[in-house]
């Protein structure tokens, strides 16, 4: 699965503007139609491009108000990872979560209205969960980059 210089290209564009058309995306990485179309394809089949979609401003929606939750669980048993994994999935206050090494499980996004409802989430959901042993929220002051991949 190795990818050149023209497919770095063509990702990029597509990471910026994945609504750009077959004939403009040629035209700025230098292809013609065919042939960039064929990469994409390529791209797609080999899961380099694993889907496309919209960046939502979750902020416009009511929910501008953003947590980095670090959990500790009280075991690190297959049991307890996946009982608790599969909680979280119901929870859409959770847009992302992710199993850590350090000294904490779990790292996830928190995305809420405001710290009310943060204090809601955390202390009517969260702190319930089976195998919560310890809590640390973290609020964010503002992005400083933001890339949907890395391509170089």
């Amino acid at each position: 699965m190795a990818i050149d210089e023209l497919d770095r290209k063509i990702l990029r564009v597509l990471s910026v503007d994945a609504r750009v058309s077959h004939q403009d995306l040629a035209e700025r990485v230098g292809l013609s139609p065919t042939p960039c179309a064929r990469r994409i394809r390529k791209l797609e089949a080999d899961q380099i491009i694993t889907g496309y979609g919209a960046r939502i401003d979750a902020g416009k929606l009511g929910f501008g108000f953003s947590v980095f939750v670090s959990v500790k669980l009280d075991q690190q048993v297959e049991n307890r990872l996946v009982e608790f994994e599969k909680t979280i999935r119901d929870c859409p206050e959770i847009v992302d979560c992710w199993l850590m090494t350090g000294s904490f499980d779990y790292l996830m996004l928190v995305l809420v209205s405001d710290l009310a409802e943060y204090e809601q989430f955390l202390t009517r959901r969260l702190t319930r969960m089976p195998g919560v042993a310890s809590i640390e929220s973290s609020v964010p002051i503002r992005r400083v980059k933001e890339q949907a991949a890395r391509l170089r």
